[in-house]
């Protein structure tokens, strides 16, 4: 901890939640407000308190003292995002500024002092500044240390050195901002920051506590911290402005290699390299133009000058390629364009290897595809990325080409047969095995529909299956066994299974196939017979949010012209999913 207390300016903003309810969502603060967390006030504007109500109140003692209240929920978020342009607002006279909490920030007063001609002018100066910039009223206070400055910037007040002590003596208990250790000093019989700062330190913290022991050394004017201050991050943006529009390629692609030497060398000071890059252009009219390149690797002064080269052909020329619909083009010449790094990462280095992910192939299809999505737009070129799931579209996300791979949902891909084989588990297989499942001839029995729900398999089986090695367990229990299908269909195709009567076939809810399929039709196609399946693998998704559940069964069939077919039915109707090669 901190043994002399660091000479320190807090900015106060008073009643910060009702401001920042203001600020984001248009609440007036001249009108009595309050801001509610757990049914009690927390914060309230200044008309309010003039109507009697204050801190702490529940909130139907409140609107009873004022019928007109208005009611803000607290939001922590909210004070955060409206506190922003305060913080930067002070950065720009101060530097070295550290976040109290939203409505309160403080940083050393030693610099400022020395800077702006003493306390009292850095202190007038910074209010001045923040009620220009952001037209917020606030107030600053000098003290020994973060606290003691607190609780003077509350009453706009300067503390001279070494007062501090002397400053805090008269204060009550409540100001520690301890509830319930305020009143039990108190009932101690000790009411204030003088008479708690000179108990003995070993007996507070014997009693008392750890917390106990921090609050003693704030009622004493001693920090339990120094001061940890942000360091603003650097302004990597390059803009260039335009006498004369740019509305030539030609033009263009000299800005843009002018501009992506300036950001590469930028980034290059700081010992940064690009990965993901902000292409932002204004017209002479007024349109403002955005896109956002991506990559995978560290984007060099040549790459950065194609991307920006490529994008302003695409928003000059206003084409979108063949067969698609043409994009407005702007109605006047570029006259200012900016790059904006998004991501940046620490330049390492790049090793580039013989052949595969950073090969010399791989960078020019990447060249080539980026140039795709320069004409066309992100989601011109997209690929493939697998993950969990329970059927074949679950598992498969398509990203725009250099977006980060994320798979949608968290898991391995399904299994490998092996893992589901029925031969290697004492109890019904969870799922047929897929060589069987397709064969002619070769489908579950309606009365073992109960027993093909996919589910971990018990303690036995992982015990007998590797001879006393755990087998790994399904994460997506329910999905269907490998191999996966060909083809997933965007939008599932309406289908009619009957068995060989020529009755519907349907499934009871639990799990009863009433009949072995014999026949299916697809939409409006022939009837094709049925000379294999297996299933049903059931499914029941996310069962506790009503608006969200799926409840269905899946079936694979194969057919007598050698197709073979994921079929699923939900809610009595039965759909085609995918098709298998």
């Amino acid at each position: 901890m901190s043994g002399v207390p660091q000479r320190t300016l807090l900015l106060w903003c008073p009643d910060w939640p009702v401001l920042a309810a203001e600020i984001v969502d248009g609440v007036p603060a001249t009108d009595p407000v309050v801001v509610l967390h757990a049914n009690r006030v927390i914060a309230c504007s200044e008309r309010a308190r003039a109507e009697g109500i204050r801190r702490g109140l529940r909130r139907r003692e409140a609107q009873g003292r004022c019928p007109h209240l208005t009611v803000v929920d607290h939001d922590p978020g909210r004070d955060v995002r409206a506190f922003e342009p305060v913080v930067a607002a002070v950065e720009e006279v101060v530097a070295g500024v550290e976040v109290i909490r939203p409505g309160a920030c403080a940083t050393a007063a030693r610099g400022p002092s020395r800077y702006l001609g003493g306390e009292e002018a850095a202190a007038e100066r910074i209010v001045e500044h923040v009620a220009q910039s952001c037209a917020v009223e606030s107030q600053a206070g000098i003290a020994d240390g973060v606290f003691a400055a607190g609780l003077a910037a509350r009453e706009g007040r300067i503390v001279a050195p070494g007062g501090t002590r002397e400053f805090l003596a008269a204060r009550p208990v409540e100001a520690l901002g301890r509830p319930a250790l305020a009143d039990l000093l108190r009932r101690l019989g000790v009411r204030t920051l003088g008479e708690f700062a000179a108990l003995p330190a070993g007996d507070v913290l014997a009693r008392f506590g750890f917390d106990g022991a921090l609050a003693h050394r704030l009622a004493g004017g001693r920090d339990d911290r120094p001061l940890a201050v942000r360091q603003p991050p650097a302004d990597l943006t390059v803009t260039a402005d335009y006498d004369e529009p740019v509305d030539r390629v030609d033009a263009a692609a000299f800005a843009a290699r002018m501009l992506a030497e300036r950001l590469h060398e930028r980034l290059a000071g700081y010992g940064l390299a690009c990965t993901r890059l902000g292409i932002e252009a204004v017209t002479a009219h007024g349109q403002e133009l955005h896109r956002v390149w991506r990559h995978d690797g560290l984007l060099t002064a040549a790459a950065i000058a194609d991307r920006v080269r490529w994008q302003l052909d695409g928003w000059l020329s206003g084409s979108n390629g063949r067969g698609g619909t043409r994009p407005a083009r702007p109605t006047a010449g570029i006259v200012r364009l900016r790059l904006v790094p998004d991501g940046v990462l620490a330049q390492a280095g790049l090793q580039p290897g013989l052949w595969g992910e950073t090969g010399e192939e791989r960078e020019r299809a990447h060249r080539a595809l980026s140039r795709v999505q320069g004409i066309l737009g992100p989601e011109a070129v997209v690929t493939a990325v697998l993950g969990g799931g329970r059927s074949p579209a679950d598992q498969v996300r398509l990203v725009p080409w250099g977006d980060e791979r994320v798979p949608a949902r968290p898991g391995p891909p399904p299994l490998p047969p092996a893992a589901a084989s029925p031969s290697r588990a004492p109890v019904p297989a969870a799922s047929p095995s897929p060589a069987a499942s397709l064969v002619p001839g070769v489908g579950a029995a309606p009365g073992a529909a109960s027993a093909s729900v996919v589910v971990p398999a018990g303690g036995g089986a992982r015990r007998r299956a590797g001879r006393g090695r755990a087998a790994p367990e399904p994460p997506w229990p329910g999905r269907i066994p490998p191999p996966s299908p060909a083809v997933v269909l965007p939008t599932p195709l309406p289908a009619d299974v009957r068995d060989a009567a020529g009755e519907p076939v349907v499934v009871s809810a639990r799990l009863t196939v009433s009949a072995a399929p014999a026949r299916l039709t697809v939409g409006d196609g022939r009837p094709a017979e049925i000379t294999g399946w297996a299933g049903p693998w059931p499914v029941d998704e996310r069962w506790w949010a009503p608006a969200e559940a799926r409840r269905r069964a899946r079936f694979q069939v194969s057919l007598a012209d050698g197709a073979a077919l994921l079929l699923a039915v939900e809610g009595g109707m039965w759909l085609v999913e995918a098709i298998y090669d």
